[in-house]
C-alpha cells in the first residue's frame, strides 16, 4: 500500500496504544469513544485505538472512497464484478412502494410480490389450512438447507423462539452424512411433517441428499408421491427448472434472485421458516429493523456511524495490529447461533487474498473468527483470552432488558439471572482489557505463593454492543450492522465479500472424489488420498463378506 494514511498507521501500529494507559490519561474515554442507533449502544473505548488513530482510520474511509462505496452497494451497482452483479440484500428489507430500479426492472416491486406469495403459504401452514397426504394439518416444519440456507434461519428462529406465537415446531438439517436428520425424522410423523427445501442453484448435494432421504421416507408410508410432493414439499431457489426437475410443485416454489448472496439471504424467502415460527408481521419487524440500520449506514457521519466505526476497527486489530483471531461473545442464550452465523457471513465474505484488481493483497486480511455464548465461554476458551500467548479482539454483545417491552411476561427469576449475565459481560471485558489492575486490592495475588500464576496481563481489546432488548426489529438491526461491518473492512482492504469462489472448488473436488468412491476406485488423485481410498474400500469390502 501506498497511501500515506495506510503508511502513516502502520507506523502508529508499531508501538500500539495500552488500555490501562489510556484510561488513566482520559478518564472520560468510556464516555466519548461510544455510538448509538437502532437501539444498540455501542462502546469501544476498550479497543487499542488514541485519537490519532482513530482520525487516521476515518481518513483511510475517505482515501478509499467508502461514501461512494456505499453508494453503491445500496444503490444496485455491480459490486460483485467477479460475478458482474450487484449485490442487493439491503432491497430485500426495502419498505414497499419505494423504487429501486436495476437494469430496467423496479426490484423493489419484486422482493414485495415474493413477499407477499410467502405471506400466503406462511398463512395457510399457521391457520391449519395447509393439509398433508392423510388430511392432517402441519405439526412440524423441516428446512433443509446448508450454509446460508440454514444458519441465518436457524440462528433467527433460535432468538426469536419467544416470539413464536404457534404450535407448530420448526427444525433444521444441513449435515449431508444424513445422521442429523436420521436422528429427527424418528421423532416426527410423516403425515404432518412439511419439509422446506432451500437452496439458492437447487443443485447443492448437501441439501438434495438429505432432501430425497425425506422423500423416501414420506413414500415409506406408501402414500401416493403425487400427493407427497405436493403437501410435504416447498422449494426455495433462483431455480423454478431444477425445483420442477425434482418434483416441486409450481405453486409450492418460492424464487429468489441471483443478486441475493446465499449468507446475506436471511431476508428474502430463505427465511421462510422463520416467518412460519413468529409470524409473517415479526418476520416484517426484522426487515424494518434492518432497513433502520441501512439508512443509518446510509446517512450517518462516519464518526458516529456503527457499521463504519466497527469495521475500521477491525482492519486496524487484523492488518495494522496483527490480531489474527477475533471472537464474538454473546451473553445471551438466545443468541447461541449468532458467533456460528459470523463466522460465514465474515470469513466467506472476506476471506480473501486477491484485491478486486486480480493482484495477491500484501496484507492480512479477514481474523480468524469464533465464539460461544458468555457464560459457556468463560469455562472454556476465556482461559486462552486471559492468559493465553496470543492476542484477541472481542465483540460482547447483550441486550439491557431480558424482555421487550411489549412481551407481557416478565418473569422476576429470569430478571434477577438476566442481571447475573450482564454482570459477568461486563467484568469480562474489564479484566480482558485491564489483567490485574482491573482487580480490587483485595483480589490482588502480590503475596500468594503461586501468584505469579494468577497474573493476568490484559491489553485485550473489545467492543461491547448493548442492545436495548432483543426483539425481532433489534436483531435484524443487529445482523445488519454486521453486515454492513463486513463491507466496509472488504472497502478498505480493495476485495470483493460477495463472491465464494474458496467454497466452490471443494464442491467440485467432493464430486469427483465421490465417484472415486462409488467406482471402487483408487488412483487419480495425490498418495494421501489414494491411500485413504483403498482403506475406506478395504473396510467397505470386509463388511460386505
Amino acid at each position: 500500500m501506498t497511501n500515506s494514511t495506510w503508511q502513516t498507521l502502520q507506523s502508529y501500529a508499531q508501538t500500539p496504544p495500552d488500555l490501562n494507559t489510556l484510561f488513566k490519561s482520559d478518564p472520560a474515554r468510556g464516555e466519548r469513544l461510544t455510538a448509538s442507533a437502532c437501539d444498540i449502544y455501542m462502546d469501544f473505548s476498550k479497543q487499542a485505538i488514541d485519537d490519532k488513530v482513530l482520525a487516521k482510520l476515518l481518513q483511510l474511509a475517505d482515501d478509499f472512497d467508502l461514501s461512494n462505496k456505499i453508494n453503491d452497494l445500496l444503490t444496485g451497482k455491480k459490486v460483485n464484478d467477479t460475478e458482474n452483479r450487484p449485490a442487493l440484500h439491503t432491497a430485500l428489507r426495502t419498505p414497499k412502494g419505494e423504487t429501486l430500479i436495476v437494469d430496467g426492472v423496479d426490484v423493489n416491486a419484486q422482493v414485495h410480490d415474493s413477499l407477499e406469495r410467502a405471506k400466503h403459504i406462511v398463512n395457510r401452514i399457521r391457520e391449519k389450512v395447509w393439509r398433508g397426504y392423510s388430511g392432517k394439518a402441519i405439526s412440524d416444519v423441516v428446512n433443509i438447507g446448508v450454509g446460508g440456507s440454514d444458519l441465518g434461519p436457524l440462528m433467527a428462529t433460535t432468538a426469536l423462539a419467544e416470539w413464536a406465537d404457534t404450535d407448530i415446531r420448526v427444525h433444521f438439517v444441513s449435515n449431508m452424512d444424513g445422521t442429523q436428520l436420521d436422528g429427527l425424522l424418528k421423532k416426527l410423523d410423516p403425515q404432518t411433517t412439511l419439509f422446506i427445501i432451500s437452496s439458492k442453484s437447487f443443485g447443492t448435494i448437501d441439501t438434495l441428499s438429505n432432501a430425497k432421504t425425506a422423500l423416501a421416507w414420506l413414500l415409506a408410508t406408501g402414500a401416493n408421491k403425487a400427493s407427497v410432493l405436493r403437501r410435504h414439499f416447498i422449494g426455495i431457489s433462483t431455480r423454478a427448472d431444477k425445483m420442477s426437475e425434482w418434483g416441486i410443485y409450481t405453486d409450492n416454489q418460492l424464487l429468489l434472485w441471483d443478486w441475493v448472496g446465499g449468507r446475506f439471504s436471511l431476508w428474502s424467502t430463505i427465511g421462510f421458516a422463520v416467518a412460519i415460527a413468529i409470524g409473517m408481521a415479526g418476520f416484517k419487524e426484522m426487515l424494518a429493523g434492518a432497513y433502520a440500520m441501512d439508512r443509518h449506514f446510509a446517512t450517518a457521519d462516519f464518526a458516529h456511524n456503527l457499521p463504519v466505526l466497527l469495521g475500521l476497527l477491525g482492519v486496524w486489530n487484523s492488518t495494522f495490529l496483527g490480531i489474527h483471531a477475533h471472537s464474538i461473545l454473546p451473553y445471551d442464550g438466545r443468541l447461541l447461533h449468532f458467533p456460528n452465523y459470523l463466522t460465514q457471513l465474515e470469513m466467506e465474505s472476506n476471506g480473501k487474498s486477491v484485491a478486486r484488481d486480480g493482484r495477491a493483497v500484501d496484507f492480512d486480511t479477514c481474523p480468524i473468527l469464533w465464539g460461544d455464548i458468555g457464560s459457556n465461554a468463560q469455562h472454556a476458551f476465556y482461559q486462552l483470552l486471559h492468559q493465553g500467548t496470543q492476542r484477541v479482539s472481542c465483540d460482547f454483545i447483550t441486550p439491557i432488558h431480558r424482555y421487550d417491552n411489549r412481551q407481557s411476561h416478565h418473569d422476576a427469576y429470569l430478571e434477577e439471572q438476566h442481571k447475573l449475565s450482564l454482570a459477568n459481560c461486563l467484568a469480562q471485558s474489564q479484566v480482558l482489557a485491564f489483567g490485574n489492575n482491573a482487580l480490587p486490592d483485595e483480589l490482588r495475588n502480590d503475596n500468594d505463593s503461586f501468584g505469579h500464576f494468577k497474573q493476568y496481563r490484559g491489553n485485550q481489546p473489545s467492543t461491547t454492543l448493548l442492545l436495548t432488548a432483543l426483539s425481532p426489529k433489534t436483531l435484524g438491526s443487529l445482523i445488519a450492522l454486521y453486515e454492513h461491518k463486513v463491507y466496509v473492512m472488504s472497502a478498505i482492504w480493495g476485495i470483493n465479500p460477495f463472491d465464494q469462489w474458496g467454497v466452490e472448488v471443494g464442491k467440485v473436488m467432493a464430486n469427483s472424489v465421490y465417484q472415486a468412491i462409488d467406482a471402487k476406485a483408487m488412483d487419480g488423485f495425490d498418495s494421501s488420498t489414494n491411500q485413504l481410498l483403498a482403506k475406506i474400500h478395504q473396510r467397505q469390502d470386509k463388511v460386505q463378506e
